[in-house]
């Protein structure tokens, strides 16, 4: 995946939650690496690992 990519989804995550980028780029590129692990075929890899990123931090979010 190419790292404009990557940005860009790390923005748009961040934005939307109201979370610090570092802290999303963290979890992001965490979830990607456990996705890689066993994934046979990579070209869904992000949107999963996004989706990870996203439901983490509103499930943080909604116990606050």
């Amino acid at each position: 995946m190419k790292t404009e990519d990557s940005e860009k989804i790390v923005h748009e995550i961040a934005e939307s939650t109201d979370n610090a980028e570092d802290l999303v780029a963290q979890m992001y590129a965490d979830a990607i690496e456990d996705y890689k692990r066993d994934a046979r075929i990579m070209d869904y890899v992000p949107l999963f690992a996004a989706r990870r990123v996203r439901e983490s931090l509103r499930t943080c979010t909604a116990t606050k």
